[in-house]
């Protein structure tokens, strides 16, 4: 069987796409977002574990998943940087019945996410920004890549919500929502949006690990903030997740 390197578990999660959840966050990312909250998650090392070691425990917890309409969700880190091991995680996830949800910022190769779409229930797709250059500004990285896989999440047969953390000042403008609107209207289905406030959670793993917190000066996402950026997706026609 494959094996992965994990960052940690959480068994009994709660906030991740409904249900109980067996959370399993693997380790590594070249994303390097500004405002990540698990920057730790970033290097490539991490515990190694094979698939069966995690089925075993996943079976301890199905008659949490059928009474509450959960599953197994992985998460990173970038779980597609290890498609191998997330591809059998989820055959023999689907195998016992267990619903698979992936988390994923879609920043891998096209090959990569076309490995585990097949066997994968629902795609979290986290979009950082439209804007290419604000993009770059948040990450280091362009987004073409990440756009063209999206797409392939689209055209799957996976349900597929879009995730968008809202951070004040960088990507909340009513330009960001009209460019994350007509990204969305341009799919052949349609597809929710989750905005989610960007928070200061992760502030201390950057103090841990050496790093100055690059948005150290931006305040939280108020509430106020979160909806009136949902109301501008929803006047065009945008679902909220």
């Amino acid at each position: 069987m494959k094996t992965g390197y994990i960052h940690s578990i959480e068994t009994l999660g709660t906030v991740d796409n409904g249900g109980i959840r067996f959370v399993l966050f693997l380790q590594g990312c070249a994303l390097h977002c500004r405002f990540c909250h698990n920057p730790d998650t970033w290097l490539k090392r991490g515990k190694q574990v094979t698939v069966t070691e995690i089925l075993d425990q996943l079976k301890d917890y199905k008659p949490f998943f059928e009474l509450s309409g959960g599953g197994l969700t992985v998460s990173g880190g970038e779980p597609l940087l290890q498609p191998g091991f997330v591809r059998e995680l989820f055959i023999e996830a689907g195998k016992l019945g267990i619903d698979r949800a992936l988390d994923t910022s879609g920043f891998c190769r096209h090959g990569n996410i076309q490995t585990v779409l097949p066997y994968t229930d629902l795609v979290m797709f986290s979009i950082k920004v439209v804007d290419e250059e604000k993009h770059r500004k948040l990450t280091d990285r362009g987004n073409a890549e990440i756009l063209e896989n999206l797409q392939l999440a689209v055209n799957s047969a996976a349900k597929l919500v879009i995730c968008y953390v809202l951070i004040p000042t960088l990507n909340d403008s009513f330009t960001d929502a009209q460019d994350l609107s007509r990204l969305v209207k341009s799919f052949s289905r349609e597809v929710p949006v989750q905005v989610l406030p960007y928070h200061k959670m992760g502030t201390i793993k950057w103090r841990q690990m050496g790093l100055s917190d690059p948005l150290d000066a931006i305040s939280p996402a108020t509430p106020a903030e979160v909806q009136s950026f949902q109301d501008h997706l929803g006047t065009a026609g945008i679902q909220i997740y």
